[in-house]
This record gives structure tokens, sequence and C-alpha cells, in this order.
């Protein structure tokens, strides 16, 4: 049997990869600055970034986003208020939100496979996908990193090697743990079949 992965594990794999400092492919620092977003292709097709980035339809415009994903959506303080409404004026963008909070004590586990459905349904029809929260480094991240796991059959590990290269992440204590457990499970799964 594989070993049991921890979340303890999980953030020292973390905490000992690097990001390399590297604008984003198409656009200088200085137009990533203009845009005023923290915004990364961490999987062809696939972005990460922060509340500024799913706000600048601009900017969506320009980097091609067909689908966003707000793991941050609600009024509250860390949350992101934007939503189907927001983008009605954007033709095409198709829009997803889920209300948490950044606590290691939110259930994010819950999101993780229609999180998954939805990010791939948007690269499988050529989309490009935003999956953003506050700050672009826990919620959304790890609502990317549990897609990498589900649909792309990486391991936790792997999952969070391949997109530190491309952005400084930081999901919280209680979402590695989540992550953790589902790394234990798919893992349990391919061992079935």
């Amino acid at each position: 049997m594989a070993e049991q992965t921890t979340g303890r594990q999980l953030q020292r794999i973390l905490h000992y990869s690097v990001t390399p400092c590297r604008p984003m492919l198409g656009l200088r620092r200085s137009e990533c600055a203009l845009y005023d977003v923290d915004c990364d292709e961490v999987y062809p097709r696939l972005y990460i970034g922060d509340a500024n980035s799913a706000r600048n339809k601009q900017y969506l415009r320009l980097i091609g986003v067909t689908h966003v994903l707000n793991t941050a959506e609600g009024t509250r303080f860390g949350q992101v208020d934007t939503g189907h409404s927001y983008y009605r004026d954007m033709s095409g963008i198709r829009y997803m939100g889920f209300p948490m909070i950044d606590q290691p004590t939110t259930d994010i586990s819950r999101y993780f496979y229609i999180a998954s459905k939805f990010i791939e349904n948007g690269i499988n029809s050529g989309g490009k996908v935003l999956v953003h929260c506050m700050m672009g480094m826990s919620r959304s991240a790890t609502c990317v990193l549990a897609y990498l796991m589900i649909a792309r059959k990486m391991t936790a590990a792997e999952a969070i090697r391949t997109v530190r290269m491309h952005r400084d992440i930081r999901p919280n204590e209680g979402f590695l743990q989540q992550l953790a457990d589902l790394d234990n499970e798919l893992k349990r799964d391919r061992l079935y079949y």
C-alpha cells in the first residue's frame, strides 16, 4: 500500500519548492502593473489570480478568459463580490462561485469535484479558466491543486510543484490537510482500478 500523505508533508513541499520570478507569458511586467492584476498561467489554459484580476474585464478579454471560478464569493471581509451579473456584459463568460472564507476549518473539500468538473469543461471547450479568490494564494490555489489531482491524475506533491513553478501559493493548513486526504483517497481508488 502507498504511503499516506499528511498535511505536514505538503507544507514541507510548499516551503521547499521555489517559484521563479517570471512575468506572465505575453505580458511584460509593466503591462501587469498597468492592469493592476496578480495573475499567472499555472497550467495550460488555467490561471490563478486575485480579486483585481477577476474584476478587470479589459484584462480578462486581453488574455481570453472564458470561464471564471470565484472561490471567495460573497460580500463579507475577505470575499469577492462578483457573480453571474457582474459578467453579464461579457458574452461567452461562464461563471461559478463558492461562498468560502479562508479559514483552516472551512470545508473546501466539498467543492473539489465540482470545481474540477467546471475547470475541465472550460479547458476541454477550448477556453481559458481563471480561478480566483481575494489574493489568489489559498482558496483558488487549493481548488486548482484538487483539479490537477482529480482530472490530471497528479499526486498532491506533483500538483504543488507544478503550480509553484508558475506562482507563489499558500493554502492554509486546513486546506493542505484536505488535499492530503484527497490524495490518499485518490491513491486508494487508483490501486483498485
